[in-house]
Protein backbone atom coordinates (compact mmCIF):
# COMPACT_ATOMS: atom_id res chain seq x y z
CA UNK A 1 0.00 0.00 0.00
CA UNK A 2 2.75 2.61 1.01
CA UNK A 3 5.25 1.13 -1.62
CA UNK A 4 7.55 4.01 -3.17
CA UNK A 5 6.89 4.29 -6.91
CA UNK A 6 9.18 2.62 -8.86
CA UNK A 7 9.65 -0.10 -6.49
CA UNK A 8 8.45 -3.33 -7.32
CA UNK A 9 7.66 -6.39 -5.25
CA UNK A 10 10.00 -9.70 -4.80
CA UNK A 11 8.84 -13.30 -4.39
CA UNK A 12 9.36 -14.08 -0.89
CA UNK A 13 8.02 -17.31 -1.27
CA UNK A 14 5.60 -20.09 -1.77
CA UNK A 15 2.22 -19.94 0.82
CA UNK A 16 0.86 -23.24 2.67
CA UNK A 17 -2.24 -23.96 3.92
CA UNK A 18 -2.36 -23.09 7.91
CA UNK A 19 -2.51 -25.93 10.13
CA UNK A 20 -5.82 -26.59 11.63
CA UNK A 21 -4.55 -29.48 13.99
CA UNK A 22 -1.04 -30.17 15.19
CA UNK A 23 1.88 -27.52 15.89
CA UNK A 24 4.56 -26.31 13.50
CA UNK A 25 7.56 -27.16 13.42
CA UNK A 26 10.89 -25.38 14.56
CA UNK A 27 12.44 -23.82 11.45
CA UNK A 28 8.61 -22.85 9.76
CA UNK A 29 8.44 -20.02 8.43
CA UNK A 30 6.07 -17.83 8.40
CA UNK A 31 4.27 -14.33 8.03
CA UNK A 32 2.78 -12.65 10.41
CA UNK A 33 -1.07 -12.33 10.14
CA UNK A 34 -1.48 -9.24 12.15
CA UNK A 35 1.45 -7.61 11.69
CA UNK A 36 2.87 -8.84 8.08
CA UNK A 37 6.16 -9.50 9.69
CA UNK A 38 8.82 -12.45 8.17
CA UNK A 39 9.40 -14.80 10.47
CA UNK A 40 10.49 -18.26 11.70
CA UNK A 41 9.69 -20.58 14.31
CA UNK A 42 11.99 -21.62 17.12
CA UNK A 43 10.10 -23.87 19.33
CA UNK A 44 6.29 -23.82 20.78
CA UNK A 45 5.19 -23.28 24.06
CA UNK A 46 1.98 -24.98 25.30
CA UNK A 47 0.16 -21.89 27.30
CA UNK A 48 -3.21 -22.03 29.53
CA UNK A 49 -5.52 -19.40 27.51
CA UNK A 50 -8.23 -17.69 30.06
CA UNK A 51 -10.65 -16.43 27.53
CA UNK A 52 -13.20 -14.25 29.20
CA UNK A 53 -15.17 -13.71 26.31
CA UNK A 54 -16.17 -17.28 26.49
CA UNK A 55 -16.43 -17.81 29.86
CA UNK A 56 -19.47 -17.25 32.63
CA UNK A 57 -19.97 -13.90 33.72
CA UNK A 58 -18.06 -12.73 36.63
CA UNK A 59 -21.28 -10.90 39.21
CA UNK A 60 -20.13 -7.66 40.40
CA UNK A 61 -19.67 -8.83 44.11
CA UNK A 62 -16.43 -10.23 42.69
CA UNK A 63 -14.73 -7.45 41.67
CA UNK A 64 -12.66 -6.77 44.30
CA UNK A 65 -8.83 -7.87 44.81
CA UNK A 66 -9.86 -11.57 45.62
CA UNK A 67 -11.89 -11.56 42.35
CA UNK A 68 -9.75 -10.27 40.41
CA UNK A 69 -7.05 -12.35 41.47
CA UNK A 70 -8.48 -15.44 41.09
CA UNK A 71 -9.21 -17.15 37.90
CA UNK A 72 -13.13 -17.57 37.55
CA UNK A 73 -12.54 -19.00 33.64
CA UNK A 74 -11.14 -22.21 33.05
CA UNK A 75 -8.32 -22.23 31.02
CA UNK A 76 -7.59 -24.19 27.98
CA UNK A 77 -4.33 -25.43 26.07
CA UNK A 78 -3.29 -23.64 23.78
CA UNK A 79 -0.09 -23.19 21.68
CA UNK A 80 2.23 -20.06 20.95
CA UNK A 81 5.81 -19.99 19.36
CA UNK A 82 8.83 -18.23 20.25
CA UNK A 83 9.92 -16.55 16.73
CA UNK A 84 12.37 -15.17 15.41
CA UNK A 85 11.20 -11.31 13.24
CA UNK A 86 12.81 -10.73 10.30
CA UNK A 87 15.33 -7.83 11.22
CA UNK A 88 14.16 -5.73 7.26
CA UNK A 89 10.51 -5.93 8.37
CA UNK A 90 11.23 -4.45 12.27
CA UNK A 91 11.31 -0.62 11.21
CA UNK A 92 7.66 -0.75 9.12
CA UNK A 93 6.50 -2.58 12.54
CA UNK A 94 8.01 -0.60 15.30
CA UNK A 95 5.02 1.70 15.38
CA UNK A 96 2.04 -0.70 15.79
CA UNK A 97 4.91 -3.80 17.75
CA UNK A 98 7.69 -3.67 20.06
CA UNK A 99 10.73 -5.66 18.49
CA UNK A 100 12.56 -6.00 21.93
CA UNK A 101 9.78 -7.53 24.08
CA UNK A 102 11.82 -9.93 25.40
CA UNK A 103 14.06 -9.06 28.48
CA UNK A 104 16.29 -10.41 31.42
CA UNK A 105 17.25 -8.91 34.30
CA UNK A 106 21.24 -7.98 34.17
CA UNK A 107 23.51 -10.25 36.18
CA UNK A 108 24.36 -7.67 38.77
CA UNK A 109 22.44 -7.35 41.44
CA UNK A 110 22.98 -3.20 41.87
CA UNK A 111 21.77 -2.84 38.37
CA UNK A 112 18.81 -1.52 37.17
CA UNK A 113 19.72 -2.65 33.46
CA UNK A 114 17.78 -5.41 31.04
CA UNK A 115 19.38 -7.48 28.74
CA UNK A 116 16.77 -6.74 25.31
CA UNK A 117 16.70 -9.55 22.70
CA UNK A 118 15.97 -7.63 19.59
CA UNK A 119 13.25 -9.05 17.30
CA UNK A 120 12.36 -12.18 19.46
CA UNK A 121 8.57 -12.39 19.74
CA UNK A 122 5.71 -14.80 21.14
CA UNK A 123 3.40 -15.67 18.52
CA UNK A 124 -0.74 -17.28 18.31
CA UNK A 125 -1.01 -20.31 16.43
CA UNK A 126 -3.99 -18.53 14.21
CA UNK A 127 -1.33 -15.53 13.35
CA UNK A 128 0.77 -17.84 11.64
CA UNK A 129 0.66 -17.69 7.83
CA UNK A 130 3.45 -20.63 6.90
CA UNK A 131 4.82 -20.50 3.87
CA UNK A 132 8.63 -22.11 1.92
CA UNK A 133 11.11 -20.56 0.67
CA UNK A 134 14.16 -21.96 -1.00
CA UNK A 135 16.52 -19.50 0.07
CA UNK A 136 18.77 -20.99 2.62
CA UNK A 137 18.93 -18.04 4.30
CA UNK A 138 15.53 -16.22 4.14
CA UNK A 139 15.00 -14.55 7.97
CA UNK A 140 18.05 -11.85 8.41
CA UNK A 141 18.30 -11.77 11.62
CA UNK A 142 21.53 -11.90 14.21
CA UNK A 143 20.92 -14.81 15.89
CA UNK A 144 19.33 -17.30 12.64
CA UNK A 145 22.94 -18.79 11.73
CA UNK A 146 23.51 -19.30 15.56
CA UNK A 147 20.28 -20.80 16.16
CA UNK A 148 19.66 -22.48 12.86
CA UNK A 149 21.22 -24.66 9.73
CA UNK A 150 20.08 -25.16 6.37
CA UNK A 151 19.45 -29.45 5.99
CA UNK A 152 17.26 -30.12 2.02
CA UNK A 153 16.31 -33.32 3.40
CA UNK A 154 14.17 -31.94 6.29
CA UNK A 155 10.78 -30.63 6.05
CA UNK A 156 11.06 -27.36 6.80
CA UNK A 157 14.50 -27.29 5.58
CA UNK A 158 15.60 -25.51 8.76
CA UNK A 159 17.08 -27.36 12.01
CA UNK A 160 17.78 -26.52 15.35
CA UNK A 161 21.40 -26.17 16.10
CA UNK A 162 22.88 -27.52 19.62
CA UNK A 163 22.93 -23.61 20.41
CA UNK A 164 19.48 -23.50 20.19
CA UNK A 165 19.08 -26.42 22.10
CA UNK A 166 21.03 -25.11 25.17
CA UNK A 167 20.17 -21.64 25.17
CA UNK A 168 16.62 -22.48 25.06
CA UNK A 169 16.97 -24.80 28.25
CA UNK A 170 19.21 -22.43 29.92
CA UNK A 171 17.16 -19.50 29.48
CA UNK A 172 13.36 -21.54 29.96
CA UNK A 173 12.51 -19.98 33.14
CA UNK A 174 12.46 -16.61 32.14
CA UNK A 175 11.42 -17.58 28.24
CA UNK A 176 8.09 -19.98 29.25
CA UNK A 177 5.20 -18.43 28.49
CA UNK A 178 2.57 -20.37 30.46
CA UNK A 179 -0.36 -18.08 31.11
CA UNK A 180 -2.35 -16.00 28.15
CA UNK A 181 -5.82 -13.91 29.69
CA UNK A 182 -7.96 -12.23 27.53
CA UNK A 183 -10.59 -9.91 27.51
CA UNK A 184 -12.70 -8.08 24.67
CA UNK A 185 -15.34 -4.45 25.57
CA UNK A 186 -17.11 -3.18 23.37
CA UNK A 187 -14.78 -4.48 20.71
CA UNK A 188 -11.91 -3.74 21.37
CA UNK A 189 -9.79 -7.09 22.32
CA UNK A 190 -6.80 -6.84 25.27
CA UNK A 191 -4.48 -10.20 25.62
CA UNK A 192 -2.37 -10.23 28.63
CA UNK A 193 0.55 -12.64 28.49
CA UNK A 194 3.00 -12.21 32.37
CA UNK A 195 6.46 -13.38 32.38
CA UNK A 196 8.44 -14.18 35.85
CA UNK A 197 11.75 -12.80 35.84
CA UNK A 198 13.47 -13.23 38.87
CA UNK A 199 14.26 -11.37 42.31
CA UNK A 200 16.70 -9.04 42.83
CA UNK A 201 18.52 -7.86 45.89
CA UNK A 202 18.57 -3.97 46.90
CA UNK A 203 21.69 -2.83 47.24
CA UNK A 204 23.03 -1.96 50.93
CA UNK A 205 19.63 -3.56 52.30
CA UNK A 206 18.01 -7.03 53.01
CA UNK A 207 15.09 -5.69 50.97
CA UNK A 208 14.50 -7.94 47.48
CA UNK A 209 12.28 -6.96 44.64
CA UNK A 210 10.99 -9.60 42.53
CA UNK A 211 10.42 -8.54 39.04
CA UNK A 212 7.85 -9.58 36.20
CA UNK A 213 7.73 -8.38 32.49
CA UNK A 214 4.12 -8.68 30.58
CA UNK A 215 3.24 -8.32 27.07
CA UNK A 216 -0.16 -6.44 25.89
CA UNK A 217 -1.56 -6.85 22.67
CA UNK A 218 -4.70 -4.30 21.92
CA UNK A 219 -6.55 -5.04 18.82
CA UNK A 220 -9.77 -3.58 17.27
CA UNK A 221 -12.56 -6.00 15.86
CA UNK A 222 -14.69 -3.57 14.33
CA UNK A 223 -14.31 -0.82 11.92
CA UNK A 224 -14.80 2.12 13.87
CA UNK A 225 -11.27 4.04 14.33
CA UNK A 226 -10.61 4.57 18.04
CA UNK A 227 -7.29 5.83 20.05
CA UNK A 228 -6.07 5.00 23.43
CA UNK A 229 -5.87 7.94 25.11
CA UNK A 230 -5.31 6.67 29.26
CA UNK A 231 -4.23 3.75 31.29
CA UNK A 232 -5.70 2.94 35.27
CA UNK A 233 -3.86 -0.15 36.67
CA UNK A 234 -4.33 -1.48 40.51
CA UNK A 235 -1.30 -3.57 41.52
CA UNK A 236 -1.71 -5.77 44.39
CA UNK A 237 0.91 -7.93 46.31
CA UNK A 238 0.95 -10.59 48.68
CA UNK A 239 2.75 -8.51 50.82
CA UNK A 240 -0.55 -6.52 51.24
CA UNK A 241 0.35 -3.37 49.63
CA UNK A 242 -2.54 -2.17 46.37
CA UNK A 243 -1.11 0.44 44.01
CA UNK A 244 -2.94 2.38 41.73
CA UNK A 245 -1.07 4.10 38.42
CA UNK A 246 -2.77 6.16 36.72
CA UNK A 247 -1.03 7.84 32.61
CA UNK A 248 -1.35 8.92 29.18
CA UNK A 249 -1.03 6.33 27.06
CA UNK A 250 1.58 3.36 27.49
CA UNK A 251 5.20 3.24 26.64
CA UNK A 252 5.18 7.13 25.86
CA UNK A 253 2.63 6.72 23.05
CA UNK A 254 -1.03 6.67 22.23
CA UNK A 255 -1.75 4.62 19.23
CA UNK A 256 -4.21 4.64 17.01
CA UNK A 257 -6.31 1.16 15.95
CA UNK A 258 -7.95 0.99 12.62
CA UNK A 259 -9.39 -1.34 10.21
CA UNK A 260 -5.91 -1.38 8.09
CA UNK A 261 -3.92 -0.92 11.54
CA UNK A 262 -5.91 -2.24 13.92
CA UNK A 263 -3.48 -3.75 16.75
CA UNK A 264 -0.50 -2.27 18.88
CA UNK A 265 1.51 -4.18 21.28
CA UNK A 266 4.34 -3.38 23.51
CA UNK A 267 5.97 -4.66 27.13
CA UNK A 268 6.47 -3.36 30.27
CA UNK A 269 7.71 -4.01 33.55
CA UNK A 270 6.53 -4.55 37.45
CA UNK A 271 8.15 -5.27 40.61
CA UNK A 272 6.33 -6.13 43.86
CA UNK A 273 7.80 -6.90 47.24
CA UNK A 274 6.42 -9.90 47.35
CA UNK A 275 6.79 -13.21 45.45
CA UNK A 276 2.79 -12.80 44.54
CA UNK A 277 0.09 -10.20 43.51
CA UNK A 278 -2.03 -9.73 40.69
CA UNK A 279 -2.97 -7.05 38.69
CA UNK A 280 -6.03 -5.61 36.37
CA UNK A 281 -7.45 -2.15 35.30
CA UNK A 282 -8.78 -0.52 32.11
CA UNK A 283 -7.47 1.47 28.93
CA UNK A 284 -9.25 4.57 28.09
CA UNK A 285 -10.17 5.18 24.45
CA UNK A 286 -11.31 8.07 22.42
CA UNK A 287 -14.12 7.66 19.56
CA UNK A 288 -14.13 10.19 16.68
CA UNK A 289 -16.65 11.99 17.95
CA UNK A 290 -14.94 13.10 20.99
CA UNK A 291 -16.53 10.28 23.34
CA UNK A 292 -14.39 8.36 25.76
CA UNK A 293 -15.22 4.68 26.75
CA UNK A 294 -13.48 1.83 28.78
CA UNK A 295 -11.46 -1.23 28.51
CA UNK A 296 -11.20 -3.89 30.99
CA UNK A 297 -7.80 -5.35 30.99
CA UNK A 298 -8.15 -9.06 32.17
CA UNK A 299 -6.83 -9.57 35.62
CA UNK A 300 -3.80 -11.83 35.71
CA UNK A 301 -1.47 -13.56 38.73
CA UNK A 302 1.99 -12.40 38.90
CA UNK A 303 3.66 -15.88 40.48
CA UNK A 304 7.46 -16.32 41.00
CA UNK A 305 9.20 -19.33 39.56
CA UNK A 306 9.27 -22.26 42.92
CA UNK A 307 12.30 -23.70 41.14
CA UNK A 308 14.32 -20.69 40.03
CA UNK A 309 18.14 -21.46 40.07
CA UNK A 310 20.85 -19.48 37.87
CA UNK A 311 20.48 -15.93 36.53
CA UNK A 312 19.81 -15.50 32.98
CA UNK A 313 22.70 -16.02 30.24
CA UNK A 314 21.18 -13.43 28.20
CA UNK A 315 23.53 -13.82 25.01
CA UNK A 316 26.72 -15.13 26.00
CA UNK A 317 27.85 -18.19 24.55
Amino acid sequence: RNRPEGKVLETVGVFEAPKQHGKYETGQLFLHSVFGYRGIVLFPWQARLYDRDVASPVTEKNENVAGHGSKEVKGKTHTYYQVLIDARDCPHISQRSQTEAVTFLANHDDSRALYAIPGLDYVSHEDILPYSSTDQVPIQHELFERFLMYDQTKVPPFVARDTLCAWQEKNHPWLELSDVHRETTENIRVTVIPFYMGMRVVRNSRLCSVQWRYCIRLENLDSEVVQLRERHWRIFSLSGTLETVRGRGVVGREPVLSKEQPAFQYSSHVSLQASSGHMWGTFRFERPDGSHFDVRIPPFSLESNKDEKTPPSGLHW
